[in-house]
């Protein structure tokens, strides 16, 4: 966890005052664009696949699987890289290996190979963990220390437009064909497209007259007595984003064979993609909202009223059928907005020197995308997808008891300094 990169604010204080970081900070902002939108296509590519290939909804999910277990394998690797050629020829490198993902589609859609499929979406994923750990640190040194939030909010609701608009993308694409020599064709083209426009943002990055940060990314032995693994708030919270991610990711993942069902929605594949843009759409307002409400509300609070809500919109979801059943699973992607972010700072929240391997820790937590819809697809194909949600229904409980006893845990960890 030593080798994902975070920044310090020694480095911070020795920045030039009179640099203008606007622009650098613009392109940032359009790589976190690009990774919501190529990181929600999936949603649309579950289904696609599943009916090009006849798999089970187990199987299907091994898209998820392979794409989010990307985070847990490169992030360290990732941060390494980092440290030894600097954020803007990692970000270089990581366009370039998501260009590499996408085009490997092309061969996958020829030869009509599921698990070359999945081999593509590792390297794509590759490439785009490559993106997050090198930008997310960069985003937050371009400015002034005190703005650091501030701009990684700004690219996170940029991030989420990207995920928003994907769906629609896709859905015109991909599921709007018939056959599967149409399919694997417009999974060439669609792959293909993105592939190009990665390849031109990294010549475009290249080009640029980036400013260098220099982070101090190396261990910094600590010596207050205390261990990382003594902070229950951070084990607490990495369980937490861990079963968060994978409720998020779950659900969109099921969205649109959700909507296909006869007494859910009933509504061919295509149009199900523009419902699927809703529910990450609730997640970018709700982002917005989030950041007024957490002004006056505690961040414990508001964790706890967003979960039960989601909670809550799940078992009307799972017990009606139409528009009911639809509107209350989209309307989880509002209450999902503030989730990883208050996660976040509640879990290190006190740690002081040891927040980097704190913040490495969580990071690695991103793995719950990859397990937990391939725990929700086994438990559709054992019983039915409606039936499913009960997988990130279990999730959001543990969101709750993370956020009823975060703040205990945080001071319990600070009197083991004292003591």
């Amino acid at each position: 966890m030593a080798g994902i990169p975070t920044f310090s604010s020694s480095a911070q204080s020795q920045e030039p005052r009179l640099v203008n970081y606007r622009f650098p900070l613009a392109s940032m902002c359009v790589l976190f664009f690009f990774i919501g939108f190529i990181t929600v296509l999936n949603d649309v590519l579950i289904p696609h696949l599943k009916e090009m290939f006849s798999l089970n909804y187990t199987q299907a999910m091994l898209i998820q699987f392979c794409f989010f277990s990307a985070y847990f394998i490169v992030s360290v690797p990732a941060g390494f890289l980092v440290h030894n050629v600097g954020y803007k020829k990692t970000v270089v490198i990581g366009l370039l290996t998501a260009a590499l993902g996408c085009g490997l589609f092309y061969p996958a859609a020829s030869l009509h190979i599921y698990g070359f499929f999945l081999l593509a979406l590792f390297v794509l994923a590759s490439g785009l963990t490559i993106l997050q750990v090198s930008i997310n640190p960069y985003v937050a040194a371009l400015g002034p220390e005190r703005m650091a939030s501030s701009r990684l909010n700004l690219a996170q609701a940029l991030n989420s437009l990207g995920t928003t608009i994907g769906p629609f993308f896709a859905g015109m694409m991909l599921l709007s064909t018939a056959g599967v020599a149409a399919g694997a064709a417009a999974v060439k083209m669609e792959y293909l497209l993105l592939a190009g426009v990665l390849i031109i943002a990294a010549f475009v990055v290249k080009s640029l007259k980036l400013p260098e940060i220099n982070h101090d990314v190396d261990i910094v032995e600590v010596n207050d007595g205390r261990s990382i693994w003594q902070a229950k708030q951070t084990l607490f919270g990495a369980c937490a984003i861990f079963f968060y991610v994978g409720a998020e990711v779950g659900i969109g993942s099921f969205l649109i064979n959700y909507f296909e069902l006869h007494h859910i929605g009933n509504i061919p594949a295509e149009k199900a993609a523009h419902f699927v843009g809703y529910y990450w759409g609730g997640a970018m307002i709700g982002r917005f909202i989030g950041a007024v409400v957490t002004r006056v509300v505690k961040p414990q609070f508001a964790l706890m009223f967003n979960g039960s809500m989601a909670i809550l919109l799940l078992c009307i979801s799972m017990n009606s059928h139409g528009y009911i059943a639809m509107w209350s699973i989209l309307a989880v992607g509002l209450f999902n907005s503030i989730m990883f972010p208050t996660i976040f700072s509640l879990a290190i929240k006190g740690l002081e020197k040891h927040t980097s391997r704190g913040s490495g820790l969580l990071c690695l937590a991103i793995v719950g995308g990859a397990i937990m819809p391939l725990v929700q697809g086994g438990v559709a194909d054992m019983t039915d997808v409606q039936a499913s949600f009960i997988v990130p229904a279990l999730s959001y409980l543990v969101i709750i008891g993370f956020a009823i006893k975060a703040p205990k845990l945080v001071d319990k960890w600070r009197q083991l300094k004292v003591n």
